[in-house]
């Protein structure tokens, strides 16, 4: 089963890839470009551009490029399908299949489960709002500053103390409430709410797709569970899902930094202090699948939590993800160790200063050490740079550890040479060596006359033939480009190898450059290159070429030239024509 070709056009049409990319991307706009860091490599200065009027994207670091569906299928690890699905959603296209395939049934059977849990989102949510029964529900979330706006907002909503309402009022099979976690079977052999008497936070995923629950009991319940949530399910994987991205991306992408919270009411209490790029983890550790998905949006990962508690183990996982996946894991430090969500309502200024000037994981761990030591004697002092020696020596960096030896040197006054000493074996002496951005190329003649090819069609296009590039992979960009009008899109289904990232990277690239100062500039180099490359010894030719030397000094006459160029055309026309 696929999508419908006419249906794709429709989403390709409707769809602003600047936008798109702007969710993870930052961009500045360069002439007619737009530049910004390439999110599918580590890199210093913007290589990555986009075009919104050819509907494009080339990164010259990486050679990543593609359009907006490619930008979505490499950005979210999702098949063509799914990212046209996402984008249609966004857009309000309703998509027509064609018949055939498991992949098709896969996606169908993945659309309906979706269904319910957006059914059953609406349904609690409505619940919490107009239900008798949700009043305690209303009173409590309006004691935390979590009613009204927030809560429609976050979809809140609340699951009654009942057995089996929600499954007999959404009217879907028992089978897709059980795939879903919705419902199950009782000893009875009935199906029974697997929710009851609860707050219920819905979580979705990147695209706003509602995939889980995560339900917390009113104050004084003798529910043991305080908090419950979702089974994994076919939709919903905990190690790859954060509650709260999907409201939280877009402020990500433009601060760079992102907050791990460890609960669904800290993230919306940083949206309440107007810090919207809060996520939480839903019942788990933070995981490298985390990292992996967080990674694409900022560089800055500020753990909102007591991260010290984590122990050694996190640390070693932290240090490593900080290499692996070049980010940097910061600490938020907060007053009297509160938590997020009850600062938002006392001090919301406090929050936001606490995300503003977070502490690298590794200096908060060796803080903590330097404030819990004793330091007023010299075993004291000994025993608290001792200890942050150890933690130091987690650090795979070399250098960094060198310099945070020199800070404890200093808080403890001991010999800084033996504490540098000290860390110098550490646990992983090797430093971390980062590889330098690739740098684009300059691009010759023919490489900016297709690119103005496809920018500004009009005004090059009856200057330009075939027989003007020399290398094999721009003459067949050209003829494709030809064949479809310029339609830099159509051209590329037709094409693959080096004729495809000449246009890849063509299509994005903006010059400053009048078209046909850059055409004649191209006839001049391949007429240049025919006589120095096809000397002839038929009369014919020999006067032939003699006039061509003689036209191409006319092309930097602004009289002459136009009639020059199109002379010098006749006439590499003919001679690279083979005789009959």
């Amino acid at each position: 089963m696929a999508i419908v070709d006419e249906d794709v056009e429709r989403v390709r049409t409707a769809t602003s890839i600047v936008d798109v990319v702007g969710e993870y991307v930052t961009l500045r706009r360069v002439g007619r470009n737009l530049v910004g860091l390439c999110p599918f490599h580590s890199e210093k200065s913007g290589s990555f551009n986009v075009r919104e009027d050819t509907g494009r994207y080339k990164c010259f670091g990486c050679n990543a490029g593609g359009d907006v569906f490619t930008f979505v299928q490499e950005i979210e690890r999702v098949d063509f399908a799914t990212a046209v699905e996402r984008l249609a959603s966004k857009v309000g296209i309703e998509l027509h299949y064609t018949s055939g395939g498991n992949k098709g049934r896969d996606r169908q059977r993945r659309n309906e489960l979706l269904e319910v849990m957006s059914a059953a989102v609406e349904w609690y949510h409505q619940n919490l709002l107009e239900s008798p029964d949700a009043r305690a529900a209303r009173e409590y979330l309006r004691a935390r500053g979590l009613s009204g706006d927030v809560a429609r907002h976050f979809k809140l909503g609340w699951a009654p103390d009942d057995w089996d309402t929600l499954c007999t009022s959404l009217k879907v099979s028992p089978d897709n409430l059980r795939e879903v976690g919705l419902g199950f079977v009782n000893k009875r052999g009935r199906m029974q709410d697997s929710f009851r008497a609860r707050v219920m936070f819905p979580i979705f995923d990147e695209s706003g797709n509602p995939v889980a629950f995560g339900g917390r009991v009113l104050p004084g319940s003798t529910d043991p569970a305080k908090y419950k949530n979702s089974s994994e399910t076919p939709i919903y994987a905990k190690s790859r899902t954060l509650y709260g991205v999907n409201w939280a991306k877009t402020d990500i992408v433009k601060a760079d930094q992102v907050i791990v919270c460890e609960g669904y009411t800290d993230v919306i209490g940083f949206h309440r202090a107007g810090v919207p790029r809060a996520v939480a983890t839903c019942g788990t550790a933070l995981t490298e699948d985390h990292v992996r998905m967080l990674k694409r949006f900022a560089k800055k990962v500020v753990l909102a939590f007591d991260a010290d508690a984590a122990g050694q183990g996190a640390a070693a996982r932290f240090y490593e993800w900080e290499k692996r996946y070049d980010v940097e894991v910061y600490v938020a430090k907060f007053p009297d160790g509160r938590d997020p969500g009850d600062l938002a309502s006392s001090d919301p200024d406090a929050l936001t200063r606490a995300v503003a000037e977070p502490t690298p994981f590794l200096g908060f761990r060796v803080q903590r050490v330097l404030d819990a030591g004793n330091v007023r004697t010299p075993e004291g002092r000994a025993r608290t740079a001792e200890a942050a020696v150890s933690v130091i020596n987690d650090h795979p960096d070399v250098n960094v550890r060198r310099m945070y030896a020199a800070q404890v040197a200093a808080h403890t006054s001991m010999p800084a040479s033996d504490l540098t000493r000290a860390v110098e074996r550490g646990n992983v002496s090797e430093p971390v060596v980062f590889a330098a951005p690739a740098k684009q190329a300059t691009e010759g003649a023919g490489f900016i006359a297709i690119a103005l090819l496809i920018h500004r069609w009009d005004d090059i296009a009856p200057w330009l033939i075939e027989e003007l590039f020399a290398e094999d992979s721009y003459r067949v960009a050209f003829r494709v480009l030809v064949e479809q009008n310029g339609n830099v899109a159509r051209a590329l289904s037709q094409v693959e190898g080096d004729a495809a990232d000449v246009l890849e990277r063509a299509s994005v690239v903006d010059f400053d450059a009048d078209p046909l100062v850059e055409a004649r500039a191209l006839i001049a180099a391949a007429v240049r290159r025919e006589l120095a490359h096809h000397s002839s010894t038929d009369p014919e030719h020999i006067r032939g070429d003699r006039q061509a030397r003689i036209t191409l000094d006319a092309l930097g006459d602004v009289k002459r030239a136009d009639a020059a160029a199109v002379e010098l055309l006749q006439w590499l026309v003919a001679r690279t024509t083979p005789e009959p």
